[in-house]
């Protein structure tokens, strides 16, 4: 009798101590990674002031729904970085290339408007993923450097050394490789150049690496044939179903299949780390083919209008024949998904983020905030 309670007395112990592992366990799982800091790299969709601090000020009615003014930003309002950032208690982030006001404490954004991938004469900016990862061993250098100096005035503006070990690293580039190369390429020519495309943006994440990086969120390119000025632009090529350009989104959807493959084979060969592979593509098709099911008008319409077919951006004028012509945001922002025929408007981008917030469009299928776990030892 006595060994029979002593037993159960064993067994109860035991059980208690596993459970109280597991609670232990389950609510670690759901622990915040708190992120001190985000290092941002990619093209204008996620360019907070780059291109205006470099080339010349993106002008208004840009940003002004949500800042007031257009902050640099190629939307009426916030860019998906932006959500993400907000969403890590972080604030906005500062471009590298904007000296005035610069608080880099939190991170910085290398995203620069009309960047590639890869290095090439035809790209919109000579500011290629190459160029952004130099920018970033160079801002890191110089903060250790002004960190570890007699400087002290600056600490409170610069990073913290050991937070960029902790930091989350994200991307969203790739749309200006496939989209400049399909004006001269055609869709089996432009899946030719896939690997090479892949290959530097494996060299970057490499690089980021041995720099200390260790947490990325990579986002694929979205359904690049569903832009409307290049629906504008190809007028006979062929649709899919949606009313997309069907070859350019056969592109689109090849890269993201091997930067899926490419992302899961470096989470194998990069120890302590966690790359993330966010699909986006699939987030911003869902909103194209459920748009009015969403509340918006016609997907390939545009708010900003004028932006497109009259040779300006949006927010500038021209002079066609002696007469000035304006580009003008519509009244109604939130009913669109298209900005300007190229960027996604704010309420766009905030239903997107949401997406990549949650973790449900992630691979691992876990929320930004958590994006630092399953890390390998």
């Amino acid at each position: 009798m006595k060994t029979s309670k002593l037993t159960f007395f064993i067994i109860f112990f035991l059980f208690g101590l596993n459970e109280k592992s597991s609670s232990t366990a389950l609510k670690n799982s759901h622990k915040s990674c708190n992120f001190p800091a985000v290092y941002n790299f990619g093209d204008s969709n996620s360019d907070t002031g780059a291109i205006s601090a470099a080339i010349g000020e993106v002008p208004q009615p840009n940003g002004v729904a949500f800042f007031g003014r257009s902050a640099g930003r190629h939307s009426d309002g916030r860019l998906i970085i932006d959500f993400i950032t907000e969403n890590l208690t972080l604030p906005y982030l500062t471009p590298y290339l904007d000296s005035v006001g610069a608080n880099y404490r939190h991170g910085a954004n290398f995203a620069t408007g009309g960047s590639c991938i890869r290095p090439t004469i035809a790209c919109f900016s000579q500011f290629h993923l190459g160029t952004q990862v130099s920018q970033f061993i160079h801002f890191k250098t110089r903060t250790l450097s002004l960190y570890n100096g007699k400087t002290p005035f600056c600490k409170g503006v610069i990073a913290r050394p050991n937070d960029f070990s902790k930091a989350l690293y994200t991307f969203d580039i790739g749309q200006n490789d496939l989209a400049i190369g399909f004006q001269n390429m055609t869709e089996e020519q432009l899946k030719a150049t896939i690997p090479a495309i892949i290959e530097s943006f494996t060299i970057a994440i490499k690089l980021l690496y041995k720099e200390g990086a260790r947490f990325f969120s990579i986002h694929n390119t979205g359904p690049t044939g569903c832009l409307p000025y290049l629906l504008k632009s190809f007028p006979a090529t062929p649709r899919d179903q949606y009313g997309c350009l069907k070859p350019l989104n056969n592109v689109a959807i090849e890269f993201n299949k091997q930067l899926k493959q490419k992302i899961s084979q470096l989470n194998k060969e990069l120890p302590s780390s966690l790359l993330t592979y966010v699909d986006v593509y699939s987030a911003k098709s869902h909103l194209i083919i459920k748009a009015k099911n969403l509340g918006f008008v016609d997907p390939f319409d545009y708010c900003c209008v004028g932006a497109v077919g009259r040779g300006m951006g949006c927010g500038k004028t021209i002079f066609l024949n002696g007469t000035e012509l304006f580009s003008s945001s519509c009244q109604n922002r939130k009913r669109f998904i298209s900005w300007d025929g190229i960027h996604y408007s704010e309420t766009a981008n905030m239903l997107v983020a949401n997406r990549i917030l949650d973790g449900s469009i992630s691979n691992p299928p876990l929320p930004t905030q958590n994006a630092c776990k399953l890390t390998k030892k």
